[in-house]
């Protein structure tokens, strides 16, 4: 999926033909090898025929190339209806993401200390942002997985993958899922974090509310099918505890190799414990934390305050500070404007 489809312009009718992609979209009808607004006279399928082809085939509202003359099935609530509303009746807390979120921040704290604090662990706090959130969130989830923006070999995507996971900030299907489903519905109710209903919302408390369909794998299918088909994110999806333990096995490469730094050069265990627990607060847990407040940047402030070079239909802004602070991210008004561009500067 190289960019957010746009919704169709015609829908199709029982009947139709299959046809040229090119004959398609002169009469009016656009779509891509993905997700498309749900066809409102019910589902179709296309049906295998002699003649014709690449039309589209629309199952649980996915749609694909296909071949064949398009049938009428009965309308089934599928997925026709799982973007079109915030819940009314589901309120839980989501604690899957509230826990792990406050404990961070309470870790983070503990930079506050003297005890933790060298300036080895500001180093690395700092290089640290700019990998894991910058090669991870923003190179990997958000331009080379939502966007398909760039292309790279399969291990080097797996390796930004497994970069990004150390932000903690879900797996890499539900991340570009949310993503794709924001950019469908920006700013309209089905937007997951749109700042119109608060900026708290749009920065995180859109993260503590639990969405049953949002964790579904109907809505994976829907979103970010192309992702799942891949076996690597697929088995996270299957054991999502996968997430924690690499996240935890990447806190313990950091504590051990301050263990052994500062061991080597303070001459002791005392100093080499010191500079593990600094290294793991500034270097892990400060870090992540700042990343997080950074991804969240974009979609809370990027989409309330700022300039508008491009008239997009929604709320997004360019804004220098979050471009700054997010490697470029902020020029959020020009990224609406063509989300698969590998560029923002235009």
């Amino acid at each position: 999926m190289s960019r957010v489809p746009p919704r169709f312009t015609r829908h199709a009718q029982p009947g139709d033909r299959c046809r040229s992609l090119d004959a398609l979209h002169s009469a009016g009808v656009s779509f891509t090898q993905s997700v498309q607004s749900p066809l409102r006279q019910g589902n179709l399928r296309a049906t295998k025929a002699n003649r014709g082809c690449c039309f589209l085939k629309n199952l649980d509202n996915v749609a694909v190339a296909s071949c064949g003359t398009v049938r009428s099935l009965p309308d089934s609530p599928t997925l026709a209806t799982l973007a079109e509303s915030r819940p009314t009746t589901a309120h839980d807390v989501h604690w899957e993401y509230l826990v792990p979120i406050v404990t961070v921040h309470l870790l983070a704290c503990l930079a506050l200390l003297p005890w933790y604090f060298s300036w080895s662990g500001v180093v690395l706090a700092l290089i640290g942002t700019n990998v894991f959130g910058t090669l991870g969130i923003n190179l990997c989830y958000h331009r080379l997985l939502s966007h398909r923006s760039v292309k790279v070999p399969r291990w080097l995507e797996r390796v930004l993958s497994t970069i990004a996971i150390c932000s903690l900030e879900d797996t890499p299907s539900r991340w570009v899922a949310n993503h794709r489903l924001h950019h469908q519905h920006s700013d309209e109710e089905p937007d997951p974090h749109s700042p119109r209903h608060g900026i708290a919302w749009a920065h995180m408390g859109w993260l503590f509310q639990r969405v049953p369909r949002r964790r579904s794998l109907a809505f994976l299918e829907k979103y970010a099918r192309d992702i799942i088909s891949d076996g690597y994110y697929r088995s996270l999806e299957r054991h999502p505890w996968m997430v924690l333990v690499i996240y935890l096995g990447h806190a313990a490469v950091f504590a051990g190799a301050g263990l052994l730094v500062g061991r080597w050069s303070g001459g002791d265990w005392q100093h080499g414990v010191q500079l593990a627990a600094s290294w793991l607060v500034w270097g892990v847990f400060l870090r992540t934390v700042l990343v997080w407040h950074i991804t969240w940047s974009v979609n809370s402030l990027t989409h309330l305050f700022g300039y508008r070079t491009y008239a997009t239909g929604e709320d997004s802004r360019n804004n220098w500070f979050v471009a700054l602070v997010a490697m470029g991210e902020g020029w959020h008004n020009n990224h609406h404007h063509d989300p698969a561009s590998a560029s923002v500067q235009q």
